[in-house]
């Protein structure tokens, strides 16, 4: 069963009653407790997003929240996510997955970043094509994309996919602090990384060690490496709030429900269709398996299976196989790359 993300973006007094998150929203009292109190099974509750400096929120609910496997996400003043609380018992076997996880080989970690760059390039590659713009480069890279990514192909790919994913009336360059839209893809990629360390968590890993990201002031290094080939779904749906016209210079109630739907959108595997956060707990099952040493490959959606049929549309010639987010390549040399923008 899909959990539920709860925003919270006025005062709010949230408690624990009978098993239940007991919400009091005071700016409603005048219409009634029907409108004004609500309660909610905690065990349906998989985000919860306090966006208020007014909300008190009492330590027993915290800790219902957080034993049923709930990410709390907090946010400063200028309403942008600043915080996150996370479980510590995720999962029955935790210690021992935490053994295979830190005892990880690097030629194992190399081959699966390796994956989640694929993966990465040929969801972004899916974008541009959904949207007429020439990607075949972006499906070369992707299959060019050796055992840790020494080459630097992600780097080209997301150059090339920020240059030309949104339209040439934006003049558009990705960063932390840049313009709009930046605000929504800050936004967006935030609840994205919630969702994703809190997958990591019940599957029993820590999200601190990454397979690439290892920025020592980073908690979340983990999430950060297993979230990239999610990362165009937020794209998409902001993709879909410019093109719609919406103003997107600030973060509005509108705009920020369209963004926290992330967790429900849509995502295909290979075998099965399923909402984003449930496909997020197989992605997460999946990887501490390779841990394990018992599959080797993560389980990443595909949007898109590219073949020569599928490219006729750029004029392209391949005589290729199809390529998809799950191909591995030989060990290759390690590369150090520089965190990217959240």
């Amino acid at each position: 069963m899909i959990k539920r993300t709860l925003h919270f973006s006025n005062p709010a007094y949230l408690s624990l009653h009978q098993n239940q998150l007991a919400i009091d929203l005071p700016h409603l009292k005048s219409l009634g407790e029907k409108e004004s109190k609500k309660a909610i099974p905690i065990e349906d509750v998989g985000i919860i997003i306090l966006d208020h400096q007014q909300i008190t929120i009492t330590h027993g609910c915290i800790a219902a929240l957080l034993e049923n496997n709930a990410a709390i996400i907090t946010c400063n003043q200028s309403r942008h996510p600043t915080g996150m609380m996370l479980p510590i018992d995720g999962h029955n076997t935790q210690s021992e997955r935490f053994r295979y996880q830190i005892d990880a080989s690097q030629p194992l970690k190399k081959q699966l970043w390796q994956q989640t760059v694929q993966a990465k390039i040929l969801n972004q590659a899916a974008v541009l094509f959904n949207r007429n713009i020439p990607c075949e480069n972006m499906v070369h890279w992707a299959k060019s994309v050796r055992s840790g990514d020494p080459d630097n192909y992600e780097g080209r790919a997301a150059a090339y996919y920020w240059k030309n994913v949104f339209p040439k009336k934006i003049d558009f360059f990705r960063g932390r602090e840049g313009d709009p839209p930046n605000n929504l893809l800050n936004y967006g990629y935030a609840i994205l990384r919630a969702i994703v360390a809190r997958g990591l968590v019940c599957s029993g890993l820590l999200p601190t060690l990454g397979i690439h990201h290892r920025n020592k002031y980073n908690a979340y290094c983990l999430a950060d490496d297993i979230m990239e080939p999610y990362r165009p779904y937020v794209d998409e749906i902001v993709l879909g709030i410019i093109d719609r016209g919406e103003n997107f210079l600030e973060l509005g109630t509108s705009i920020k429900t369209q963004l926290l739907g992330i967790a429900t959108v849509d995502v295909q595997f290979e075998r099965n269709k399923s909402p984003l956060m449930v496909g997020l707990q197989s992605t997460t099952s999946s990887l501490a398996k390779c841990y394990e040493g018992t599959i080797r490959r993560i389980n990443y959606p595909i949007m898109r299976n590219f073949d020569a049929r599928r490219l006729s549309k750029f004029n392209i010639e391949d005589d290729s196989p199809a390529i998809t987010a799950n191909e591995i390549s030989e060990p290759g040399n390690d590369a150090n790359h520089d965190e990217l923008p959240f």
